[in-house]
């Protein structure tokens, strides 16, 4: 925590790039009759995963600004695992594949957690 200087050295933001990038490149195969629905919407909550998490970041001399965006990223995690459960009972995403981001939804949760239990040690004073 102490060597850590910006959002970027998070493993949970790079983690939750990760994914964000993998559903960008997923969501172009979707359906155009999508485009303005559910490819929207499962890019804009995953993407809304790390830039609250960088919000976050800046909000650390607050302890409850601060815990409040990671509970926003963590509910952006989870409206994300909704809409790849939505794609997969669509025909967009195979089994295989929804279970693959849903457990990385579940280790990038598992962090946020983590991260909000030990919110002292993150706090700036």
């Amino acid at each position: 925590m102490g060597n850590i200087r910006h959002f970027r050295e998070l493993r949970v933001y790079q983690n939750a790039m990760d994914v964000a990038m993998r559903i960008f490149e997923m969501t172009k195969a979707f359906p155009l009759e999508e485009k303005y629905s559910m490819t929207d919407q499962i890019r804009r909550s995953s993407r809304s995963v790390c830039a609250n998490l960088a919000e976050a970041w800046r909000k650390r001399r607050y302890k409850n600004a601060f815990v409040a965006k990671l509970s926003d990223s963590e509910s952006e995690a989870c409206e994300t695992q909704v809409w790849l459960e939505f794609a997969h009972k669509c025909g967009y995403l195979k089994i295989e594949t929804m279970k693959e981001f849903d457990e990385s939804y579940d280790r990038i949760i598992g962090q946020l957690v983590k991260m909000i239990q030990e919110a002292d040690k993150w706090i700036i004073r």
